[in-house]
């Protein structure tokens, strides 16, 4: 059953049972409306306690609706009806209240919640607005600054944060269904609080919806669900209840069917697909206990922040002793810039460093599950690791390279048992960025590229599998929206024109200034390892900065200019007299053109990868620029942007 009701004297306990998350499907809805009939009629009930099977409360919509015209009883009904019953219900929450769910919450007189719950309003992750009184009652349950925070961010809070922000009335420390059946009890014998519709809201005034416009659009990047909700939330604190229902609810159908929407719909759906293929559902990876990394530089010191934010033990090798002395200092850079940030406690930040061995002893990694090398991109110090790896490993150890551009068959040549071997290619910083582009050569078994994806999952990353090609699918698709980018700059367009297009379609920053900040002579040196290899690669704009000593922001100089200690890009007149020789003047194009351009170079990439087998799908491109590369979210990535779906 969906919905089921139980009595524990005058409380009764009506128990949503609609697994995996207990989604506000039709069958829900109406077991939940049905219940307030049932329990209103009954005149031995005096509350009613809502808890939840399995392991979340009400996650949300029924993402199986997605896209179809909604079928009674309707959400906002439904909350209403649960409000205005004469029975009130109290909403005991484990897992996650979000969306729907947390609108159901609110309409419940009382909520109350176990510690580790977490609760939100994301809708607008999804290109529209709360539905169901989100945006309404949560400004006259919390207070209207609070939730401007929390419903245009679509970020959730924690119980703790929630019940000081008031959104919920208690926090259950022990189990929670006894828990809430008493505190229901003695609720009963106190004032009975206001409908959350009913409460008073005081309106801020104009000043703070201008200030709170201009941050919500600079954090929107160019979406827009994040200015509608908060235009819902002013008219919520301006007007009555039932005037700013209606005006949510226009909003919501309104966004519901627009582009944004569709787009971040693919993406919610490509996401939640991605961890778990489909070909590997039945296969058991290796259970992983103990890691390694090799190599305690940027990359590899972010790798093992990684792997122990998901608790993992690791021993970390490196070369000699000063480069031990030094992957340990750039972790506790990593985990001190954590705690500044208010993402750790000191006492978090010296677990995760505690639960680290640095060594210059291969031998030590006799008992490991899996060793992800991160050293040099040279693949004689590379095949010198994973020979050493070979001889000290257990047999059924995962070995796998960070590699982002060598030929992880090349690594892997005379590696002992080359089943267990795999490309893992993490993304710069690795304890930040999501993506994990998982790259398995010819020999890889099954369970070992199961155990990727395993590893993934643990650490909270976004997998997508990629084919061998240079650069893989990801760093593919940058060179040749980079080369796009110096061809408009070859034909007129200014450097500056073709970053502010780029950042006017929503991406953080443009081609030129993101170079800039991660260095142009990472892929200068690229390039003149091919020429070397007897390669025809043709000189690039970027070649002549390098070549001149400009290589971005750590030097002073790349495409722009930059002042000490400053990283605004400047215009460089340095740049227009070395590149005057490459230029022909006199180009112009639109930002749109740019960007539409641009973006449109990336998806024949893509297509072009789609062709070679390389991805599996354009909804793997389309997460990969999304997670890896910053492409605005919005926007679907490149591929569903320019409407290539299969």
């Amino acid at each position: 059953m969906t919905v089921t009701i139980d009595r524990q004297g005058e409380i009764a306990v009506v128990t949503v049972d609609n697994p995996p998350v207990n989604a506000l499907g039709q069958a829900l809805r109406q077991g939940l409306w049905d219940a307030v009939g049932t329990l209103d009629a009954d005149p031995e009930i005096r509350a009613v306690v809502l808890v939840c099977a399995g392991r979340t409360f009400i996650a949300g919509a029924d993402v199986t609706e997605f896209g179809k015209p909604p079928v009674p009883p309707h959400l906002p009904d439904l909350v209403a009806r649960i409000e205005a019953a004469a029975k009130p219900w109290v909403a005991a929450i484990h897992g996650s209240a979000l969306g729907g769910g947390l609108e159901v919450a609110l309409g419940c007189r009382w909520r109350v919640a176990v510690p580790d719950a977490s609760l939100g309003l994301p809708e607008v992750t999804l290109g529209i607005v709360p539905g169901a009184g989100g945006t309404v009652r949560t400004p006259r349950v919390i207070g209207v600054e609070a939730a401007v925070d929390m419903v245009t961010s679509g970020r959730p809070m924690r119980a703790a944060q929630a019940a000081k922000a008031g959104l919920i009335d208690a926090v259950i420390p022990g189990d929670l269904l006894p828990g809430a059946v008493a505190f229901a009890r003695q609720a009963l014998a106190l004032p009975m609080p206001k409908a959350a519709s009913a409460r008073s809201l005081a309106a801020p005034d104009a000043a703070f919806w201008a200030e709170k416009e201009k941050s919500v659009a600079k954090a929107a990047k160019g979406a827009a669900a994040p200015l509608r909700a908060l235009a819902c939330l002013r008219k919520a604190a301006e007007a009555p209840f039932d005037e700013a229902m209606a005006f949510e609810r226009e909003t919501f159908l309104n966004l519901r069917g627009s582009d944004q929407a569709a787009a971040l719909r693919h993406v919610f759906f490509a996401e939640r697909a991605a961890p778990r293929p489909a070909a590997l559902r039945d296969v058991e990876p290796l259970a992983l206990r103990r890691a390694a990394v090799i190599g305690g530089g940027t990359m590899g010191a972010g790798i093992v922040a990684a792997l122990r934010d998901a608790s993992l033990p690791v021993i970390l090798i490196e070369r000699d002793d000063n480069a031990v002395a030094q992957g340990i200092a750039n972790l506790r850079g990593i985990f001190d810039g954590a705690v500044k940030r208010g993402k750790l406690t000191p006492a978090q930040a010296a677990d995760r460093l505690a639960g680290v061995a640095a060594t210059t002893d291969y031998a030590v990694l006799a008992d490991v599950d899996l060793v992800i090398e991160a050293v040099f991109e040279e693949i004689g110090v590379k095949r010198a690791v994973f020979d050493q790896l070979g001889r000290v490993c257990r047999p059924d150890a995962v070995l796998a390279t960070n590699t982002s551009y060598l030929d992880p068959r090349t690594i892997a040549e005379g590696v002992p048992h080359p089943e267990r071997f795999i490309g893992l290619h993490f993304f710069s910083p690795a304890n930040v960025m999501k993506l994990l582009e998982i790259v398995p050569a010819p020999q890889t078994s099954e369970r070992t590229l199961a155990t990727g994806f395993a590893l993934a999952r643990l650490l909270k990353k976004i997998p997508v599998r990629s084919g061998i090609c240079e650069g893989f699918i990801g760093n593919r698709i940058l060179k040749r929206y980079r080369a796009a980018a110096e061809a408009l700059v070859r034909r007129g367009i200014p450097i500056a024109e073709v970053d502010a297009a780029m950042r006017g379609h929503g991406f953080a920053m443009g081609p030129f200034e993101a170079q800039d900040l991660g260095g142009l002579d990472i892929a200068f040196l690229q390039r003149e390892g091919a020429r070397a290899a007897g390669q025809d690669v043709p000189e690039t704009l970027g070649d002549i900065l390098v070549r001149a000593g400009r290589k971005g922001q750590k030097t002073g100089g790349g495409w722009y200019d930059y002042a000490p200690g400053e990283r605004r890009p400047l215009p460089s007149a340095i740049v227009t007299e070395l590149l005057a020789g490459a230029i022909t003047p006199g180009a112009a194009m639109e930002r749109e053109a740019v960007a539409q351009h641009l973006v449109a170079e990336m998806a024949a990439e893509g297509q072009a990868i789609l062709d070679e087998g390389i991805a599996q799908s354009p909804a793997d491109i389309d997460l990969v620029k999304i997670h890896g590369y910053g492409f605005p979210r919005w926007r679907g990535g490149p591929m569903f942007a320019t409407g290539i779906r299969s």
